[in-house]
């Protein structure tokens, strides 16, 4: 069992947990993720893991509720526990002297970026981080991810906390600006795919984490598979991080969505078992 030592909403469908796992914490670098299991029937889900603890062991998550899993998460407080976590599972994020690195981060995915961003800082880079999301109240880890910038820089689709606009904007002033050696985007697949477009449009290499639907996390399964410079890869072993350019977008697109009916069906039947549990 994994005991949960800290929980905060950040903001509406998104959380924030600390857990106690000392050997995680004690192995996880940037860009790594576990998979976990609430209870004996529930499913494996695999969360990025956005900073750790090491003294204390702990491993920080921070997730969005999606469907049934992440709503039932949702529910849990400081003191439950999980009955699984595995990891720190992926391969690392390559952190190095680049010089200048640009770090793209949308919603949730700022939970992924932030410990890139730290390690980047850390190695010694020039950090320009830009974070974007649709309105202000969604914008996390804003004073984190300062913390380790040299210039963070914040838009909103709704004008509401920086610059009113998209991240390719904002990507597209920093490089007309400055030479930017090497960058990095999570965040939705469609940002992910303008953000690499983006890029290509000035070779500059950019580097994304994908998030397909894993089960074992160990490359058994091939749930996970997405296709790289033309050949099939596991994200989970091979990934999640791989250069934008080789990915196939619309493949990768289309096959996040493959599941959404039964998904939003699950969370349905969820929220009204649980209506019914609470009267």
């Amino acid at each position: 069992m994994f005991k949960i030592t800290r929980s905060e909403e950040l903001s509406q469908n998104e959380f924030d947990f600390w857990i106690d796992a000392p050997r995680i914490a004690k192995k996880a670098k940037p860009g790594q993720f576990v998979i976990l299991r609430i209870d004996e029937k529930g499913e494996r889900i695999p969360l990025t893991i956005a900073d750790v603890d090491a003294e204390k062991g702990e491993v920080r998550l921070i997730f969005q509720v999606i469907g049934k899993t992440t709503a039932a998460l949702s529910k849990l407080k400081k003191g439950d526990s999980l009955l699984d976590l595995t990891g720190p599972l992926g391969m690392p994020t390559e952190i190095e002297n680049y010089g200048t690195v640009m770090i793209v981060g949308g919603g949730v995915g700022i939970a992924a970026i932030f410990p890139i961003l730290k390690g980047l800082k850390q190695a010694g880079n020039r950090v320009i981080t830009i974070l974007g999301a649709k309105t202000a109240e969604l914008v996390i880890l804003q004073e984190e991810c300062r913390q380790y910038s040299d210039e963070l820089i914040i838009t909103t689709d709704d004008g509401s906390l920086g610059m009113k606009g998209l991240v390719t904007e904002a990507m597209e002033q920093v490089i007309a600006r400055e030479p930017v050696n090497c960058s990095w985007a999570i965040g939705p697949s469609i940002m992910m795919k303008f953000c690499t477009l983006t890029a290509e449009k000035h070779q500059l290499p950019i580097y994304v984490s994908l998030n397909p639907i894993m089960i074992d996390g160990t490359g058994m399964c091939g749930g996970c598979r997405v296709t790289i410079d033309g050949s099939i890869k596991f994200a989970c072993v091979d990934g999640p991080e791989f250069k934008g350019s080789e990915v196939n977008w619309d493949e990768f697109i289309s096959r996040m969505r493959q599941y959404q009916p039964e998904e939003q069906a699950s969370l349905s039947d969820y929220q009204k078992a649980q209506v019914n549990q609470h009267g």
